[in-house]
């Protein structure tokens, strides 16, 4: 038996006005997840347990079928694990984000979450800067993917609050700077990697080429490394992760799952959402399952973009899930689990806690004409809800 889930992050959203009352899902060309959900088995799942923020961490612990309750430490941990960087018991990593502030009638808002989605060369040099010049005893930084990097704090503080920033686009950073233990020396960090950036050659070249600056980093997601069951001691199976992100990856460093790096992958629009599915195909002639993670849908989101929403969506269907669906077959007997981690609705451009549509496949035949298809109101119309999220792996595992 081979085990597939496919998961479009934050493809779940809201009905739109613009969209005629449909949602995103809806509105979308998915004739491969429709073909499977008039099959298999639909419901909603709730992904992030109450009193939990929606986050991609907490989310995607749950759809690996880990119980956030028992491991959840944090988001950076993860990237730590992902890209690398050994925690010790006492310290603490923290995500940094390469942002793009803007000074605007005396406030200082949110202005790019992603400095413009800066390319991962560029954002390695600024991060090797702030290593020169702020790196010490105390704190270090390592170069991620994009805007995606990490530092820690050797034997920081956990006690600190931090907002994501992409849930403050065009929001006053003054109400969300870090507080809390510790707070005022992030703070501080931040500070000086202003005035860093803005003495790098790289602000004036991207100035000059019309493209978006880093002018700062912004601080948030910290955490202690985690204690995690390993994937084939707690469910009997081996098998591969594969994803363009950094948190992704590493909670399958820390399940002890592979870890596959598919060329060309971004987490954009323009990643390479063909090989991501034949890298799939592949990781299960060696083991019983792979876990897909595509991210577009979410940046998007995050963006406000409904347009390249959609056009995500459709990327994932039919560059993904077709291609799965169809090549699985080889393999004799399959499940299939696809959903979203959680909703990230395009007119908030962040992430929400409720349920999400899941589907689960076994290569049924048979059609249930009274399903319109995958989205939000079939999944929900089908009275099938599993309220702790983590337990949807146990259905896909019949475990």
């Amino acid at each position: 038996m081979k085990y597939v889930v496919l998961l479009g992050d934050g493809m779940s959203d809201e009905a739109m006005e613009e969209l005629g009352g449909k949602t995103p899902l809806q509105a979308a060309h998915t004739p491969n997840m429709d073909f499977m959900a008039r099959r298999g088995v639909l419901g909603l799942a709730q992904t992030v347990p109450a009193g939990y923020p929606p986050g991609s961490d907490v989310a995607n612990l749950s759809m690996f079928g880990y119980n956030p309750a028992d491991c959840y430490t944090g988001r950076s941990p993860l990237e730590a694990a992902s890209m690398g960087v050994e925690l010790g018991p006492d310290d603490v990593a923290f995500r940094v984000n390469l942002v793009h502030l803007d000074a605007r009638g005396g406030r200082l808002l949110m202005d790019d979450y992603s400095a413009g989605h800066i390319s991962t060369a560029d954002g390695r040099e600024l991060v090797a800067e702030l290593q020169r010049q702020l790196g010490n005893d105390e704190f270090s930084f390592h170069p991620g993917v994009s805007y995606r990097h990490l530092m820690v704090w050797h034997n920081g503080s956990t006690r600190i609050q931090a907002t994501p920033p992409h849930d403050i686009t065009g929001q006053d950073v003054i109400n969300f700077l870090p507080k809390g233990e510790g707070g005022e020396r992030l703070i501080n960090l931040m500070n000086s990697s202003q005035m860093i950036f803005h003495n790098h050659p790289q602000y004036k070249r991207r100035c000059q080429l019309g493209e978006t600056p880093a002018n700062s980093i912004w601080l948030w997601g910290q955490g202690k490394a985690p204690a995690m069951e390993r994937f084939e001691s707690k469910f009997g199976l081996s098998g591969a992760v594969i994803s363009a992100v950094d948190l992704i990856k590493g909670i399958g460093v820390y399940a002890g799952l592979k870890v596959v790096n598919v060329p060309g992958a971004t987490g954009y629009l323009d990643s390479n959402f063909a090989g991501k599915a034949q890298a799939a195909l592949e990781a299960l002639k060696q083991g019983d399952f792979v876990f897909v993670h595509v991210e577009a849908p979410d940046e998007a989101s995050h963006s406000g973009k409904l347009a390249d929403k959609i056009q995500a969506i459709e990327c994932f269907d039919q560059q993904v899930v077709g291609p799965v669906l169809e090549g699985i077959k080889q393999f004799g007997e399959y499940r299939i689990l696809c959903a979203p981690d959680h909703p990230t609705p395009v007119s908030l451009m962040t992430h929400t806690s409720d349920p999400v549509p899941f589907v689960i496949y076994k290569g049924e035949v048979e059609a249930k004409p009274e399903v319109a298809g995958y989205d939000e109101f079939s999944a929900a119309a089908a009275n099938l809800r599993i309220s702790e999220g983590f337990r949807l792996m146990e259905l896909l595992l019949e475990k």
